[in-house]
């Protein structure tokens, strides 16, 4: 396969931008199954079609458009053509977003995107120069057009998101069922066991469960399992600990489904952040720099606009990560 052909991706964080993760990939093969995030999305497409499920139906996001997901959404994510799909992402968090909507528009209540797709060449060109800007090390350029960026979408496409009330005695169900799996993610219950601990049936707690969550419970299981995985990684501890800490049989499984929620190996995630923690304890990190096989290299990009919203990029190829990186247990 040709340098231009493998699929690569890094997903990383940088200092000078608290609450915002960050994300570079080209994916061909790559099918993201359904999960949430934290934090808003913010995919910029630069090449390609990605298709993603979102709210019912399948959604198609092609060059110059931005896919939008709000935090809590379910939604997967799939090439739409053959050639695959080029992108990049910010990610920030609710309370960021909260913050600059309350300073730059009317909005009230909580802020959020109404359509998970719009058509907007000029904002895609304006993500992909954040993260130029964190490559170079541009602390002011970074802010100032996450800012921006951040502003423009809701005003072209913002709304006050719904407040999510438990009235249903099927939600008030699903929201006791969560808990007990939240606070038994290591060791869950079964289904009938769960069900027969919150005096109802297995099939209505299944149903009550997708219609709160959009998600059966073995589905958001693994998706919180990621979660804290995550949060565990980002603390120092170690792959194969976090897979054991959260549930998982072994390092192989959390590698498995980390790569098809984060899209990127917890190895190669973790050492993202762990240039951070370094840069934040004095250590220097070169601007531009990027994992590759568990090696560091440094880049240095332009700073002038692009026609192609496609900026320079890096990252770790998805087909050439580290042993301890490699899926090696069978599919469930």
């Amino acid at each position: 396969m040709t340098e231009a052909r493998r699929e690569r991706a890094r997903h990383w964080q940088y200092e000078e931008l608290p609450g915002v993760d960050l994300l570079r990939a080209r994916y061909i093969r790559k099918s993201f199954v359904r999960h949430t995030h934290e934090n808003f999305v913010i995919a910029a497409i630069a090449d390609g079609v990605e298709v993603f499920h979102h709210g019912g139906g399948d959604q198609y996001a092609g060059a110059g458009a931005l896919a939008l997901v709000n935090p809590d959404t379910p939604h997967t994510g799939r090439a739409g053509v053959p050639e695959g799909w080029q992108y990049g992402a910010v990610y920030p968090s609710p309370e960021v977003v909260a913050a600059i909507a309350a300073e730059t528009t009317t909005l009230r209540g909580t802020p959020g995107f109404v359509t998970p797709v719009l058509d907007d060449p000029y904002t895609v060109r304006m993500v992909h120069q954040v993260l130029r800007a964190t490559d170079e090390g541009n602390a002011l350029a970074a802010d100032t057009l996450l800012r921006v960026v951040v502003t423009r979408l809701l005003r072209l496409n913002g709304g006050t998101l719904p407040r999510r009330e438990v009235r249903t005695a099927g939600a008030r169900t699903a929201a006791r069922a969560r808990a007990v799996l939240e606070e038994r993610m290591a060791a869950p219950p079964t289904l009938e066991q769960l069900a027969a601990g919150l005096g109802t049936s297995p099939f209505a707690l299944l149903r009550a469960f997708r219609d709160t969550y959009g998600m059966p419970p073995h589905t958001w299981l693994t998706d919180a399992r990621v979660r804290r995985a995550r949060r565990l990684l980002d603390a120092g501890t170690a792959p194969s600990q976090a897979a054991v800490a959260v549930g998982f049989t072994d390092q192989p499984h959390l590698n498995r489904h980390f790569g098809r929620i984060v899209g990127v190996p917890p190895g190669a995630y973790q050492r993202e952040r762990k240039n951070v923690q370094d840069a934040r304890a004095g250590a220097h990190v070169p601007s531009g720099t990027w994992q590759r096989n568990g090696q560091q290299n440094a880049r240095t990009y332009g700073t002038g606009p692009a026609r192609n919203p496609t900026a320079p990029w890096s990252g770790t190829p998805s087909v050439s990560a580290s042993p301890s990186d490699s899926p090696g247990s069978p599919s469930e």
